[in-house]
């Protein structure tokens, strides 16, 4: 099947990632003047046979897994030969992924954004409303089986390969590591969700398979994060931080691998426990 034909945008668009900025820094009793790194965000809206669906503010990086990625995770289309075009086209407003996906998913696509502009008041009030929004994902493959020595060896290497964060102290990650515990893709952004979303565009582009790791991110395990997982195929989702509740329901559901606090020698399984050793 042919790929989709992604078009980069100039490298030197107007959009820094970061910028330095003069501060005063109260330290050890005395004021100082600094140079502090400060991270961006920037609207990315995500725009498909010409309709805009969502915006998103981001961390200009990696817009080309970001769309397709986001694509995936949101159900849009099910596989990157669904997505035909992806052009990156910068303005003075922002930043738009231009995508043109196949006919049949954009008019599923132009049927979701019917069926929830037809919801007033809170959105989310009662079981009735909450399942006409929710997606039911599942995760069809068992494949993936790793140790605790394995995931602990991932979940130490990320601080060291987080370099956004390290520069500005503002941005979450989600990271790739494959069956020995090996980092291979690290995804920063200043929205967890959109992070995810990269690390899910860059697995398609690479032409990676979910069932070849596990993914780890640096924030809490909600609802939104499990669900973009168990769609994107992903088997085992390690969070630095704590699930909630209705995510954990997910999990269950879907077939999804959920673990939390996964910090230094500990970590918490909360479903299918069976991909551990």
């Amino acid at each position: 099947m042919e790929a989709a034909r992604i078009i980069a945008a100039p490298e030197d668009t107007q959009f820094p990632v970061q910028r330095a900025r003069m501060v005063s820094r109260w330290q050890g009793g005395e004021m100082l003047q600094a140079i502090d790194q400060v991270i961006e965000e920037v609207p990315v809206a995500m725009v498909y046979n010409g309709i805009s669906h969502a915006v998103m503010l981001a961390s200009p990086t990696s817009l080309k897994p970001f769309g397709l990625g986001f694509s995936l995770s949101e159900g849009i289309v099910r596989n990157r030969t669904e997505l035909y075009d992806l052009e990156v086209v910068p303005d003075c407003h922002g930043i738009a992924l231009q995508m043109t996906i196949s006919a049949e998913r954009f008019a599923g696509l132009k049927e979701r954004r019917r069926s929830l502009a037809g919801r007033t008041g809170c959105g989310l009030c009662g079981t009735e409303s909450l399942d006409q929004v929710q997606r039911h994902p599942k995760v069809t493959t068992q494949k993936l089986k790793i140790s605790r020595a394995v995931l602990q060896k991932a979940l130490d290497a990320l601080p060291g390969l987080q370099r956004l964060q390290a520069a500005t102290g503002a941005v979450h990650a989600a990271a790739w590591a494959n069956q020995d515990g090996e980092l291979m893709w690290v995804e920063e952004d200043i929205g967890r969700h959109n992070a995810l979303d990269k690390l899910v565009g860059k697995l398609a582009l690479e032409g990676v398979s979910p069932q070849e790791g596990f993914a780890l991110i640096t924030s809490r395990a909600s609802y939104e994060m499990a669900q973009k997982a168990a769609t994107a195929g992903i088997e085992l989702l390690a969070a630095v931080s704590a699930p909630t509740g209705l995510a954990i329901d997910l999990a269950e559901e879907s077939g999804l691998t959920l673990i939390g606090f996964a910090r230094h020698r500990s970590h918490v399984v909360y479903t299918h426990p069976h991909r551990l050793d």
